[in-house]
């Protein structure tokens, strides 16, 4: 009995295959984008602070949906690095506003071509007309959990 009939159920279980997706597409970027040392969360959270500068980190735990402790840790790695900087808000003394720094930049600069190379390998193993239904799908899914 091999590992694809192993009757588990693991080979038709939306979560399981999920996750198991997950891993490959970090697998990918980490390929695709290992020079550029980031990985798919620090990429998610610099790109979308390079589209909108001035964010809070509770404006980019809405928009990246990663949670709390971890996009913490992200932004402190990302400090340490120095491809962020963080100041007080105008708007709210508590929060700081997030915004890339020249290094930030260039890292991002250096690295949306290669997560675009990373989605692109990912999105070779569907057949071309199956591809915009897959991201229209895994959008959905993702909206559900917005709801």
């Amino acid at each position: 009995m091999g590992q694809e009939d192993s009757g588990d159920g693991f080979d038709r279980s939306a979560m399981h295959l999920l996750h198991r997706a997950g891993q490959y597409a970090n697998d990918v970027f980490l390929l695709e984008a290992s020079a550029c040392h980031l990985t798919p969360r620090q990429f998610t959270v610099l790109a979308t602070v390079g589209e909108l500068e001035g964010l809070t980190q509770t404006d980019l735990v809405e928009r990246t949906g990663i949670d709390r402790s971890t996009l913490a840790d992200i932004v402190a790695r990302l400090l340490s690095r120095g491809l962020i900087r963080r100041r007080r808000a105008k708007q709210d003394g508590r929060a700081y506003e997030i915004r890339l720094t020249r290094v930030g930049i260039k890292t991002l600069s250096e690295a949306q071509p290669r997560a675009m190379a990373a989605d692109t390998r990912l999105l070779s193993k569907l057949p071309p007309a199956k591809r915009q239904e897959f991201l229209e799908s895994l959008s959905l899914i993702v909206q559900g959990d917005k709801d």
